[in-house]
């Protein structure tokens, strides 16, 4: 099997949960890429390009449990920037925020769900 049918083959075996974190990631992403872009905060965009390489890298199946670890605090220090930098809340900001306590709750469970492929390549002294 070629490289391209094994990607293939992987996106498609994706749980409905991985999917949702997907979905997740597109919205706060998009949300952050546009709020950057309208308000002229180049490091608001710029979180939402960071998220948007990390869908690539999910894709291509890099290490995606350490994508789960590092999505979370990741997206966690979003929210003291966010009080910090921003003066007027809006009805955008809210929603962001909402997909991103979803996000990092979705990924909590899959980091906490999803075994360590080194678990089951450990020689052990009986071995």
């Amino acid at each position: 099997m070629n490289a391209q049918n094994k990607s293939a083959s992987r996106i498609g075996s994706l749980t409905q949960l991985q999917w949702l974190a997907v979905a997740l990631v597109v919205v706060t992403g998009v949300l952050h890429v546009y709020a950057g872009l309208v308000e002229g905060r180049i490091p608001v965009a710029l979180a939402g390009v960071g998220y948007a390489g990390a869908l690539v890298l999910f894709f291509i199946d890099y290490r995606r449990r350490l994508l789960y670890l590092i999505g979370i605090p990741y997206t966690a220090v979003q929210f003291p920037l966010w009080i910090v930098a921003k003066s007027e809340y809006g009805m955008i900001d809210y929603v962001d925020k909402a997909v991103q306590v979803a996000l990092i709750l979705v990924l909590i469970y899959l980091y906490l769900n999803t075994p360590s492929k080194s678990a089951g390549n450990t020689a052990t002294a009986a071995d």
